[in-house]
């Protein structure tokens, strides 16, 4: 709840958030849903998300076979204004392009949104990775390496909470599955300047992400990098690539974009 809501609870329209609720259920890991499904991951009571669902595949957002919903083409159309009206997502998306064909993997840039950790503008070089990342996709906040170069530039007090609120589900057999190791990663990018990912989020993918920053010092996005494992090891990863990634890093400072 926000402070705007505290302040005008007439203005608040419970039932539009509730529809949107039911709309980011839908992910990589949940692209399709049945009504119980709904249910268990909105909260919200089997009758209220049974409405919700059949409201949303009425107005074309959802398609359905009677038994399990998916994400219909019209749910694009949200994303459409900020991609459009912004532009931090056009200023950024060059800059993923140069340093993605530099390199040859994948570039991401992300923002934090509540304790994930959301994709805005993406570049996928020539070494095409099958992570299935766009943008809008959302990530972990506790064992990516966007969430950790994210949380490294907030108080130590602020990351405990994003961590301690965010559920640690594994990922991969090697995610970090504990608050106390959640914590020192992010530390250890706080004192190194950059964050990592050996293999949390994808077998086989890794990842380095560094924040990127304002002219008050503010953190307002996060840029990374993803390699196949097999390509190379994570100390190469650094020494290959690092630098490419600051120097991209530093492009996007000098551009003055911002990504609220």
């Amino acid at each position: 709840m926000t402070e705007a809501y505290r302040s005008h609870p007439r203005d608040f329209v419970a039932s539009l958030e509730k529809g949107l609720k039911v709309l980011l259920c839908f992910d990589r890991k949940h692209a399709r849903l049945s009504l119980s499904e709904v249910a268990r991951l909105t909260g919200y009571t089997p009758a209220a998300a049974r409405r919700l669902l059949m409201t949303l595949e009425e107005l074309d957002y959802l398609h359905s076979d009677g038994r399990r919903f998916w994400v219909a083409p019209r749910a694009l159309l949200l994303a459409r204004p900020y991609l459009t009206s912004r532009a931090a997502p056009q200023v950024a998306q060059p800059i993923l392009d140069k340093l993605a064909d530099r390199t040859r993997q994948s570039a991401s840039l992300g923002v934090l949104l509540d304790n994930e950790v959301l994709i805005i503008a993406r570049s996928t070089g020539r070494r095409t990775l099958s992570t299935g990342l766009g943008i809008g996709s959302r990530l972990p906040v506790f064992c990516s390496a966007l969430g950790r170069a994210m949380l490294s530039r907030l108080s130590a007090e602020e990351a405990l909470d994003h961590l301690a609120a965010a559920p640690m589900d594994p990922w991969t057999p090697k995610t970090v599955d504990n608050l106390a190791s959640a914590v020192e990663s992010v530390e250890r990018c706080r004192r190194q300047g950059w964050g990592e990912c050996d293999e949390e989020l994808e077998l086989g993918v890794r990842s380095i992400a560094i924040p990127i920053s304002n002219a008050s010092d503010r953190t307002i996005a996060a840029l990374s990098l993803s390699v196949r494992a097999e390509r190379m090891t994570m100390d190469a990863f650094r020494l290959t690539h690092l630098s490419a990634i600051e120097e991209a890093r530093d492009e996007l400072i000098r551009s003055k974009a911002t990504f609220d």
